[in-house]
């Protein structure tokens, strides 16, 4: 689990419910129409935009901003390690039994491949056309999270001149003034939370997770085609050192000996 989304998010709410609770109470910020206009606004044209396939696929790609563990870049690169020294000295197909301790679907593919004995330029093919397919997945989930961060604020201006043109159709009943100016105001918050506190945050978070995500799978498949290769376990793990910052390098031989 994310706590940096989680805290992000309840930080940014929950600072604001403080600041409108200092000023009075919280149900002067509900109003129906301007949460139609809004939302039902905002949805309409995102499905306008989009399949209504590829809107629900974006809420499941949404969870990844917070229902997401991510793997350790060190202790991948350990466990590849292992599987080099294993194979070297057992044999690709020793790797069949270690299988069961990998717990990474992306990872368990490589090494079943490995095992069948695919050509490691073949495996690279094969699973670089995989990283292809999703990062255009999460490049669309985010993409859509960013268009919705577009529409709102957007619907909240369209809500804001329905609110003064009510407003100045009624000015001879100064009744009706205060909950046509509420609309006005409200839908134009609406947009800009939807948009500022909620979508544009989530669809940078999806692209930072797109990019982590395919970094490992990235450093996964040059390092199974390094043990397929059969190369050198020094000289595979320098370049599968390179893909991290120096100061986070471990060097797995002492542990090996």
């Amino acid at each position: 689990m994310d706590l940096s989304t989680i805290i992000g998010i309840g930080a940014a709410f929950g600072l604001m419910l403080m600041a409108i609770l200092q000023g009075g109470p919280l149900v002067i910020f509900v109003n129906v129409p301007s949460i139609m206009i809004v939302f039902g606004g905002t949805m309409g044209n995102t499905l306008v935009h989009y399949p209504f396939k590829d809107v629900l696929d974006a809420v499941n790609v949404a969870k990844k901003t917070i229902l997401y563990k991510e793997t350790p870049v060190n202790s991948l690169i350990i466990q590849l390690m292992e599987f080099a020294n294993r194979a070297r000295k057992e044999g690709i197909l020793a790797l069949q039994g270690a299988m069961e301790t990998v717990d990474d679907d992306f990872l368990k593919k490589a090494t079943q491949m490995a095992v069948d004995g695919q050509e490691p330029e073949t495996l690279r093919s094969m699973l670089n056309t995989e990283i292809e397919y999703i990062q255009q997945r999460h490049e669309k989930g985010a993409d859509i999270f960013t268009s919705i961060a577009t529409y709102a604020p957007a619907m909240g201006m369209v809500g804001t001149l329905i609110g003064l043109v009510q407003m100045l159709q009624t000015m001879d009943d100064p009744s009706t003034i205060g909950p046509a100016m509420a609309v006005a105001l409200l839908t134009t918050f609406y947009g800009a939370v939807i948009a500022n506190v909620v979508c544009a945050p989530m669809a940078g978070k999806l692209k930072n997770r797109s990019a982590s995500e395919v970094l490992l799978k990235t450093l996964i498949i040059e390092g199974m085609q390094s043990i397929l290769s059969g190369e050198n376990p020094r000289i595979m793990e320098q370049k599968l050192h390179a893909f991290i910052a120096p100061k986070l390098r471990q060097s797995t031989f002492k542990k090996q000996r």
